[in-house]
């Protein structure tokens, strides 16, 4: 294809002037030149995009639905209960839709590739499709018509609270045995076959809530490679029931008991003691944070100096889908520690950009939970990229080292020009190539849904 061109690009080492970007067929950057500008293209700035490392695709329709508050206070657990309903209404066409209209989202917010974290495996009530991948070939079906990279995790739930309660009401449509959950992976690695090269697929135990030890230790020897991402104490509840089962809190059971490490995804973890925030980060694996779901339900602030300072890998996510935006995820995870810690400029560790020291770790932490070779403009790396418009209001008289804080911390409504997923351009003057298509069955469902609920 041809050479990308751009005024400015992120380049490892720094920014760079007038660079040229040469994708091969197989999606990876093939060269990168600095100092080749092409004096017809208008003015970009060109970066390495970031990977969403936690989403459920299908919550992008609740957006809206769930900030009406009942006669009681509300909770991410009278939030759950509502989820339930809602998803035993969803058809596996329905969620084809919504998954394509968050997947164009995402690559029009930023996003190149996405870890869509999949537990809707059934029909209502748990019986089983004559598919058992059904629903996981309507989430490859949507990723493929929008170009979007993705790991795909089915997960395993079995569970419907600690201790190894009985699954109940919604939860039934996410259940498995291991028996069961190993031929869902089987139909899930079958019907990936035609999908991208550079399409991940790895495994999701839901939550020691959702899963015991004994089985968890099994499903990690079934799986031995590819990523790992579990739901861990996001909730005091969660952990208050976790150690009084286990005598342990969440995360410091996962780190002593399950070898967690860097193919591991530890999502959410807003609430840890200091010792289990410096042992995670020690361990290797990624914090997979969601700053912005986390905010909508209550969950609690991630101690993210505390991490930083022991070496810890991050990543964002849009995990419920109710406001898509890499900005945003960084914006709040900066502003809830600002909020906490009554201070400024908190996810530094000395001086220097924050916006771009956190585009930078999300960078990073997302292709590796992602298990996916991007996250910089770098031959041999996934042509995961994006362009903002230089010539954007935002940008106006600001140097270069504050431009990604303008992006992330300014209104830059607008700026985000083109993306490209592994080569693929998805992106074209803001908006994605398949909206057209997508959006009228994304509304033909939700109508077909305000009929069912």
């Amino acid at each position: 294809m041809p050479a990308i061109f751009a005024r400015h690009a992120l380049l490892p080492d720094g920014w760079a002037d007038d660079v040229a970007v040469e994708i091969g067929a197989d999606g990876t950057i093939a060269a990168v030149t600095p100092g080749a500008r092409d004096p017809s293209g208008p003015p970009r700035l060109l970066l390495p995009a970031i990977a969403n490392l936690h989403s459920h695709t299908f919550q992008r329709a609740m957006a809206g639905m769930t900030e009406h508050r009942g006669a009681e206070s509300d909770s991410f657990w009278t939030w759950r209960a509502l989820m339930y309903r809602f998803l035993d209404r969803l058809t596996p066409e329905d969620v084809e839709a919504i998954a394509a209209l968050a997947f164009v989202e995402m690559q029009e917010a930023g996003f190149a590739a996405a870890a869509e974290f999949h537990y809707l495996h059934h029909a209502p009530g748990g019986a089983a499709y004559e598919d058992p991948a059904e629903l996981t070939a309507r989430i490859l079906a949507a990723a493929a018509e929008t170009g979007i990279g993705l790991t795909h995790l089915p997960v395993f739930y079995a569970h419907g609270g600690v201790g190894g309660r009985p699954l109940a009401g919604g939860q039934l449509r996410f259940g498995c045995d291991l028996d069961r959950f190993a031929a869902l992976v089987e139909a899930a690695r079958a019907a990936a076959r035609d999908a991208p090269a550079d399409m991940r697929l790895g495994v999701a135990p839901h939550s020691l809530r959702a899963v015991t030890p004994a089985a968890l230790a099994t499903l990690l020897a079934a799986h031995p490679d590819g990523p790992v991402h579990i739901h861990a104490a996001e909730q005091t509840a969660e952990v208050a029931d976790v150690e009084a089962w286990l005598g342990a809190r969440p995360v410091a059971w996962l780190v002593a008991n399950a070898e967690v490490g860097p193919r591991w995804c530890l999502v959410h973890a807003t609430q840890m003691t200091p010792a289990e925030t410096e042992a995670l980060a020690r361990s290797g694996a990624v914090a997979g944070l969601c700053p912005v779901t986390e905010a909508n339900l209550g969950d609690g602030v991630f101690d993210g100096p505390r991490f930083i300072a022991a070496g810890g890998a991050l990543g964002i996510g849009t995990d419920s889908n109710v406001r898509i935006s890499v900005a945003e995820e960084l914006r709040q995870l900066e502003y809830s520690q600002r909020l906490r810690d009554q201070a400024r400029n908190v996810m530094l560790t000395g001086p220097g950009s924050v916006g771009a020291a956190l585009y930078a770790r999300a960078l990073a932490g997302g292709a590796q939970a992602l298990d996916r070779p991007s996250g910089a403009i770098r031959p041999g790396l996934l042509a995961d990229l994006l362009t903002l418009d230089a010539d954007h209001l935002v940008f106006a008289g600001l140097e270069r080292a504050r431009w990604l804080d303008a992006w992330v911390f300014a209104r830059a409504d607008g700026a985000l020009r083109e993306l490209w997923s592994a080569g693929r351009r998805c992106v074209a003057d803001g908006r994605h190539v398949a909206r057209d298509r997508v959006e009228p069955r994304f509304r033909a469902a939700m109508r077909a849904l305000a009929d069912r609920i």
